[in-house]
């Protein structure tokens, strides 16, 4: 544990003040079984998404989202097969993020659940994973320590499939921008197609599921890091700026309305989500700085966030 300037955030200094709200022996017992039940669940909703995404590729048209991979799953079962790929590489993604906050809970003796996944019959098979917090964090470094775990690791883990990914894509004239949704290239996505196709704009270039999957990691990783409330980028601004960000965040939430009406209905969805129940922050009484590497550190979530964020992550097609 940490120790500030002569006020040491460890529990058993926090039990002496009266701060620690849940003793090691007192805490809930995770619930394996739970956890467990919706990773399954999680695994078979993108499955099916990704068994789709799949033989689209393989027949050379676009993607077209639909519930008929759920009653060709009934009729053949190995139908699934084909979207591991996809599925296997998005929940290592979901993982690795989730794990990273986990992780460094865990490591502070902060008290958190393992991460509950979220199957959903959606365009990406999932509304993604969390873990909920069980204990007071009272310190900005720590706040800061398990706010920017998650992005860093989740991002990290993306690039080696990413690669791989836009690797096995392909080119077909205006196939990317096919189909009754058109999904966004976040720039680091760019960077790659560039690097691999020479030239050729991003409408042309089909998405291998590999590297679909880390598109959908990309943006996990872009909307947790927006800069509000309860999501991680919220976190790590409250680390350096304290109360001040309570109001930031209604201001960027306010941004967010503009976008959806300019960009993509789906940012007034976030928006009203995140007024509503993402804005509460408890706060943290500590006078200490941030010191210059997690300064340093706050840097890199920053350019993860531009690297990643898409103004139009999914948008109907023409």
């Amino acid at each position: 544990m940490s120790s500030t300037n002569g006020y040491p955030f460890t529990p058993a200094a926090l039990r002496e003040r009266g701060l620690w709200d849940v003793a090691e022996d007192d805490r809930p017992r995770q619930r394996y079984w739970l956890h467990a039940l919706l990773l399954l669940a999680t695994l078979l909703t993108t499955t099916v998404v990704g068994a789709g995404l799949a033989q689209s590729f393989g027949q050379n048209r676009p993607y077209d989202f639909g519930f008929e991979g759920y009653v060709h799953m009934w009729r053949d079962p190995s139908y699934l097969l084909q979207g591991l790929p996809f599925s296997l590489t998005l929940l290592s993604i979901l993982l690795a993020h989730e794990f990273g906050h986990y992780l460094t809970a865990r490591f502070y003796h902060v008290d958190a659940t393992l991460p509950f996944f979220l199957p959903a019959p959606t365009l990406i098979g999932t509304m993604g994973a969390f873990i909920r917090i069980r204990s007071a964090i009272l310190s900005k470094r720590i706040l800061f320590d398990i706010g920017i775990a998650g992005p860093l690791a989740g991002f990290a883990l993306l690039i080696w499939p990413l690669a791989v990914g836009v690797s096995m894509s392909k080119v077909g004239p205006g196939i990317g921008a096919g189909g009754d949704l058109v999904f966004g290239t976040p720039l680091i996505l760019r960077l790659f197609e560039m690097v691999r196709f020479h030239g050729q704009p991003a409408a042309n270039i089909y998405l291998h599921p590999v590297a679909r999957a880390a598109w959908v990691g990309l943006l996990a990783t872009a909307l947790n890091l927006l800069p509000i409330g309860q999501l991680d980028g919220g976190h790590i601004l409250y680390a350096f700026l304290g109360e001040r960000t309570r109001l930031l965040s209604r201001i960027f939430v306010a941004l967010l309305v503009p976008m959806g009406l300019f960009f993509t209905y789906s940012w007034l969805v976030w928006a009203a989500i995140l007024f509503f129940f993402g804005m509460r922050h408890p706060s943290i009484v500590d006078p200490v700085p941030l010191d210059s590497t997690r300064r340093w550190l706050g840097f890199a979530a920053l350019v993860i966030f531009l690297l990643s964020f898409t103004a139009a992550p999914i948008r109907p097609g023409l």
